[in-house]
């Protein structure tokens, strides 16, 4: 065995807050916001259905939105919305608060009407949705001011121990590290007996030692990767010494991309066994997902249409050429379709790809070029802010693409596709998704398919929703934008 010594990269052992510490003062922060949310929500439901005036009658209507407060925190109480293992990253949050304001609606309906108690469906119809959504959004808002204070700050990780060979933990310490919003911070890692040691992280010992790289790394979480050495009795002997230390264990799935919903433990014969779902794509929430696709875009071209005509009025008076850019793009199925942009670039752009594509700021996959010359100057402000994207709004009230979904691919893309990657094409594409909210352009084209590959494989409403807030943040920073 090496000289663990010498493999050791110089850390911090003290933490700046141990993890318990932020997470218990941001699950309070989330209990006064919700019980703020329901008062307000009250409030403005009284204002609606009754105005300014106070009488008798409505009087025990402000009582009620103090209970309304305390019920709506009870909900998601009771929809396990405060418990860790929900918070900080992923949509399951979302979800469960969305499940506590509809059980409580119901509960609200089927009460009334089983004690035949007269309430205003005025006051009850603006209260608890109203509640729901300001507290999703504000539950969004502090998710995002926790990552901001991960990504900047470096403040409320976890210390994270490693265990699993070589090969895996130089990988999924790299990933970890790209994006820190997700709160894992790789302080070290444990390897197999007779390791080389190459990893460019503390070496704590082998997979004998993970009780004692715990303790001396001042670590609050381990993650055990996928290895033949650690079989199920291992596992549960590791778990059962993390627990005496209140240290989490994460056992990372060999299921690439493979979301938690599609997983179920199942015993069979005694043996745990999990069960992986087909993905959702057919069916009813399909249905409904290309109705309220349709539905949004109608609107948002109704109401976006005095802003789009300014913008074409601009495009045409920056440069000459056709205020459109037409492009052909690979739909759901692999079926072709014509994509509409405002075009952003002179109207010789494509003459002058020859000589520009040795300048090639992506891959050799797709041209990008940070500082193109070939963009106008009104072009360069329309993309900072994806304004040129508009027009595809036409193409999602046609069917053609989906508010959210995959990037739209070029032909030539979709040519050289390995089958694996043709997944994508499951569905259809979207104006926003995850490589939009991820990075944009600054991302490796593999990474891109990798996140649409993600999306496809575990689509919800609720992650929709999630990806169309993060992308009225990711526009607004203009990051990746170019």
């Amino acid at each position: 065995m090496p000289d663990q010594a010498t493999l050791a990269v110089p850390i911090s052992v003290v933490p700046a807050e141990p993890a318990r510490a932020w997470e218990a003062r941001y699950v309070a922060v989330l209990l006064l916001v919700d019980l703020a949310v329901g008062l307000a929500a009250g409030a403005a439901a009284f204002g609606v259905r009754f105005g300014n005036d106070v009488t008798p009658y409505n009087r025990w209507y402000l009582a009620l939105s103090g209970l309304l407060s305390l019920a709506f925190v009870l909900a998601l109480a009771l929809c396990r919305a405060y418990e860790r293992r929900f918070l900080f990253v992923g949509t399951e949050e979302y979800q469960r608060v969305l499940r506590a304001g509809m059980s409580l609606t119901a509960t609200v309906a089927v009460v009334s009407y089983a004690f035949e108690v007269r309430l205003a469906r005025g006051y009850v119809v603006v209260a608890l949705p109203l509640a729901t959504v300001t507290g999703i959004a504000l539950r969004f808002a502090l998710r995002k001011r926790l990552h901001r204070v991960r990504q900047k700050r470096g403040d409320c990780l976890r210390r994270v121990i490693v265990v699993g060979h070589e090969l895996a933990v130089v990988a999924i310490t790299r990933q970890l590290r790209r994006e820190r919003y997700h709160g894992l911070d790789v302080v070290g890692c444990c390897l197999p007996p007779r390791y080389d040691g190459r990893v460019g992280l503390p070496v704590y010992g082998t997979f004998d030692e993970v009780g004692d790289a715990v303790r001396t790394a001042r670590a609050d979480t381990v993650i055990v990767l996928s290895c033949p050495e650690l079989d199920g009795a291992t596992l549960r002997r590791l778990a059962w010494r993390l627990e005496r230390d209140d240290v989490d264990l994460i056992v990372a799935s060999s299921l690439v991309d493979v979301a938690g919903t599609r997983t179920t433990i199942r015993p069979v014969d005694g043996l745990p066994m999990m069960h992986v779902e087909h993905p959702n794509l057919s069916g009813p929430g399909r249905v409904l997902k290309t109705v309220i696709d349709r539905l949004a875009a109608l609107v948002l071209l109704l109401v976006l249409a005095p802003a789009m005509a300014a913008i074409a009025f601009a495009v045409s008076a920056g440069s000459p050429g056709p205020v459109l850019f037409r492009q052909v793009r690979v739909g759901k199925d692999g079926r072709e379709f014509l994509m509409y942009k405002f075009r952003t670039m002179h109207r010789d752009a494509h003459h002058r790809l020859a000589e520009l594509r040795h300048l090639n700021d992506y891959d050799d996959v797709l041209f990008k070029l940070r500082d193109d010359p070939r963009v106008t100057r009104v072009g360069r402000w329309l993309r900072r802010f994806s304004l040129d994207e508009l027009p595809q709004l036409v193409n999602v009230l046609r069917g053609q693409m989906s508010l959210v979904g995959p990037r739209p691919p070029l032909p030539e893309e979709v040519a050289v596709y390995p089958e694996d990657v043709r997944r994508r094409l499951a569905v259809r594409p979207g104006l926003t998704g995850l490589w939009q909210v991820s990075g944009r352009s600054d991302l490796p084209f593999t990474e891109a398919v990798k996140l649409d590959l993600r999306y496809v494989e575990n689509w919800s409403f609720s992650l929709d929703l999630v990806i169309l807030l993060r992308t009225l943040s990711a526009v607004c920073r203009a990051s990746g934008a170019y």
